[in-house]
C-alpha cells in the first residue's frame, strides 16, 4: 500500500537523536508552527460544517464524534468537555472510539480495523437525518472511522470527516471534508503529534463556534455554565459580575435570587425585570440572552 502523507518520513529531523535537547526542540516547535497554518487552509470547510451543523442541531440533533487512538480521543475528549464548558446534555454531543471507554488509556488492537464495529456504533445511536457525525482519522482510511461514517450517511445524518490526506477515502464519503495537510510527523507516523494537534485545534473550533451560534454564551461569556462545584459556582459569579457591571458581592445575591441561573440573573439585571419575567423571556427568545435583553 502506498504510504499517506501522514506515515512518510519527514527529511527535516532524520538527525533528530543526535541534536541536544534545545535543538530537539526547537525543531518540534517548528514544526507545531506548520499546523496552525494547515487549519487556516480550512476554515472555508470548517465553516460550512458549522454552519449546517448548527442547522441540525436547532432542528434538535446530535453532534456525533467517531474515531480510533489518538483520533477517537480527541473527539471523545471534546465531547466530554461540552456538559461543563456549554451546560449541555450528555447525550447532545458523544463521542465514540474504536475498542470502547477501554481504549482511551490503552491500545485495543484491532479495534481500528473493524469497519463493521464502525457502523454499529452509529446504528446503535438510532443515527438520524437530524444527527451530525463527525469522523476523525489522521490518515483518511481507518476502517471504524470509515464504516462509522458509511452508515450514518445511509441514516441520512450530516456527513463530516476530518483528515490529515487529500484525497482519502473518508472524505470521498463525507458531505463535507476538512483536510489538514500538516506533513509528515517528527517521528514518522506518530500522528498523535501535528495530525492530532491540528485535529484537536478543529474539533475546538467546531465545538466552539457551534455553542456560541445556539445561543450557549453572551458575547465571551459561558453563559450556561453548571455551577456544580465551587470553582465553576466562582466562576458563574464573576460571568454575572462582568456580564452586568455588579460587583462580585451583589452579583453572588442577584445569582442566589435566580436560583443560580447565570442567564436568568444576567437578562433580568440588563433588562430590569424580574428573575420570572427573565425565565420567560429567555424561552421565548430561545435561550439566546441578547435576544432575551434586546428585543
Amino acid at each position: 500500500m502506498e504510504l499517506t502523507l501522514t506515515e512518510e518520513r519527514n527529511p527535516l529531523t532524520t538527525d533528530i537523536d543526535t541534536l541536544p535537547t534545545l535543538d530537539m526542540l526547537a525543531l518540534i516547535n517548528a514544526e507545531d508552527q506548520k499546523v496552525a497554518l494547515a487549519v487556516r487552509d480550512e476554515l472555508p470547510h470548517i465553516a460550512a460544517a458549522v454552519e449546517a451543523i448548527t442547522a441540525r442541531m436547532q432542528r434538535g440533533g446530535r453532534l456525533i464524534y467517531i474515531g480510533a487512538g489518538t483520533s477517537g480521543r480527541l473527539g471523545v475528549l471534546d465531547a466530554s468537555e461540552c456538559p461543563p464548558t456549554f451546560g449541555t446534555l450528555p447525550e447532545l454531543v458523544v463521542g465514540l472510539i474504536a475498542g470502547g471507554p477501554a481504549a482511551l488509556t490503552e491500545a485495543i488492537e484491532g479495534a481500528e480495523d473493524d469497519r463493521d464495529g464502525g457502523a454499529a456504533e452509529i446504528a446503535e445511536l438510532d443515527v438520524n437525518e437530524n444527527d451530525c457525525v463527525v469522523s476523525i482519522a489522521a490518515s483518511g482510511r481507518t476502517p471504524y472511522a470509515i464504516g462509522g461514517l458509511e452508515e450514518a450517511k445511509k441514516r441520512g445524518a450530516l456527513t463530516v470527516s476530518i483528515a490529515c490526506n487529500r484525497p482519502s477515502p473518508l472524505e470521498e464519503l463525507a458531505e463535507i471534508g476538512i483536510a489538514l495537510i500538516v506533513g509528515p510527523e517528527v517521528v514518522s507516523g506518530s500522528t498523535r503529534l501535528k495530525a492530532g494537534t491540528s485535529q484537536k485545534m478543529v474539533l475546538n473550533m467546531i465545538s466552539t463556534a457551534v455553542m456560541i451560534k445556539l445561543g450557549k454564551t453572551y458575547s465571551n461569556l459561558m453563559v450556561d455554565v453548571q455551577p456544580t462545584n465551587v470553582k465553576l459556582r466562582q466562576r458563574a459569579r464573576r460571568i454575572v459580575a462582568e456580564a452586568t457591571g455588579l460587583g462580585l458581592e451583589a452579583a453572588g445575591r442577584l445569582l442566589q435570587a435566580c436560583d443560580g441561573e447565570v442567564k436568568t440573573a444576567i437578562v433580568a439585571e440588563l433588562a430590569g425585570i424580574s428573575p420570572d419575567v427573565a425565565r420567560e423571556r429567555l424561552s421565548r427568545s430561545g435561550g439566546y440572552v441578547r435576544q432575551a435583553v434586546y428585543r
